[in-house]
């Protein structure tokens, strides 16, 4: 009996996972701008963005290109995430980071980010919020090194953070500006032109135009809430000195060496002495505690610039609300027109209505005489004489009829007229 070699079968293949439609890629490509030092690009992952920037990565989706997020600004321990419109980065202390910074609409933002930061430290900037008075260096003297903002003779010195976030509201402002000057020049002649003539063309022209405007009225309005919420909030406003933070957290590491070292100079013997010291400074620290939590934190100086840009957002709002309530003004007119000409056509179709009823009763006339009656009027004439009189009889028959039908109407819409019911 012959033995059968059965053919050996090969394990199927494991198919690759499969990467659901639309999602991001997990390695995304970067632009990092140093504020010291040449900008360089690369490929990072979410991972190596939360190990440089310390955000978790719920923040991180505020930039998927995949997601819709509204414009957004959020202020953390090491970074600030800003989603502007097209406008998106991960500003810290010392660098800035641009996701997809190959897209043609950030070609300005990335020249005017460059050109920003490489202004050396102590030249004044030339945004108004920073030449609004000297409000920004008040606070307390006692409340340690401040980086956030200080003098070099006349001039100021802006933090690294505060420069980046400035040329993004400030591209963000005069994108979001420049396309509501677009949308103005559009929209006040094709509304001028819809009043002044109502057709298909001139509505759907107008219809675009009332989409563009609730589109653009919900982004700028947006970034204007988002402002609003950061002014509101003083302690948002103060996660965001991102410098400040840094210089006192090397200050309190400085503090912590010193002191370690003090305490292992002192002769450990003397236990009654370093108890008053323990105590001394615990009740220091209690009191600068209890002292500190009551300070307002020193914020003037973003809080300026958060002012300026928006009483510039606002300024755009304000545009796009004239705009609309132009044209809801226009809907109202072209409302009123067509009221007026349905009112038209009503009265006609009652006018045309009274002509039919008057025309009715001269057909009935015609209709009695058509009936086989035996009247003079229908006789046969037998002689010419009766003839003629028979045909005065017709006409004046006939003319009876026509002129009592139009007095029956003219009668109708003199009553109609009179009882405003026809105008």
């Amino acid at each position: 009996m012959e033995r059968r070699h059965l053919p050996k079968v090969q394990p199927a293949p494991v198919p690759a996972p499969l990467r659901r439609k639309g999602a991001a890629p997990a390695i995304r490509k970067w632009l990092v701008v140093p504020a010291v030092g040449e900008e360089h690009k690369g490929e990072f992952g979410k991972h190596q963005i939360m190990e440089m920037t310390g955000l978790p990565a719920r923040d991180l989706r505020v930039l998927d290109p995949v997601l819709s997020y509204p414009s957004t600004i959020l202020g953390r321990d090491r970074a600030i995430v800003v989603r502007l419109e097209h406008v998106k980065a991960i500003i810290t202390a010392s660098e800035v980071l641009v996701p997809d910074h190959e897209g043609v609409l950030l070609t300005s933002f990335l020249v005017d980010l460059r050109a920003r930061l490489s202004l050396p430290d102590a030249e004044r900037s030339t945004n108004p919020a920073n030449d609004r008075g000297d409000g920004m260096e008040q606070g307390n003297q006692g409340d340690g090194p401040r980086l956030a903002l200080c003098r070099v003779g006349s001039t100021k010195i802006v933090p690294f953070e505060f420069k980046a976030l400035e040329v993004c509201l400030e591209h963000a402002c005069k994108y979001l500006e420049s396309e509501t000057r677009s949308l103005e020049k559009e929209a006040y002649p094709a509304l001028d032109k819809l009043g002044r003539k109502v057709s298909t063309l001139n509505l759907d022209d107008v219809k675009n135009l009332k989409g563009r405007l609730v589109n653009l009225s919900g982004k700028v309005q947006k970034v204007r809430d988002e402002l609003e919420h950061l002014l509101d909030d003083d302690m948002d406003m103060s996660e965001m000195y991102l410098t400040r933070k840094l210089s006192f957290q090397r200050l309190s590491q400085s503090l912590s060496r010193a002191d370690s070292n003090k305490y292992a100079s002192v002769d450990h013997d003397d236990d009654d002495g370093y108890n008053r010291e323990d105590e001394y400074h615990d009740d220091e620290a209690e009191s600068g505690h209890e002292s500190s939590t009551y300070v307002k934190p020193d914020i003037d100086e973003l809080e300026m610039l958060l002012e300026a840009y928006f009483v510039q957002i606002d300024g755009t709002l304000n545009t796009l609300y004239h705009i609309r309530e132009y044209a809801d003004d226009t809907e109202d007119y072209i409302n009123i027109m067509l009221d007026e000409k349905q009112n038209q056509l009503l009265q006609m179709g009652v006018m045309l209505m009274a002509a039919t009823v008057v025309v009715t009763a001269g057909i009935v006339v015609v209709s009695l005489f058509g009936m086989n009656i035996h009247i003079d009027l229908m006789k046969v004439p037998e002689t010419p004489e009766m003839a003629r009189i028979k045909n005065l009889k017709f006409w004046e028959t006939t003319l009876g009829t026509v002129v009592g039908c139009v007095g029956i109407y003219l009668i109708a819409i003199f009553a109609g007229r009179k009882s405003k019911i026809l105008q």
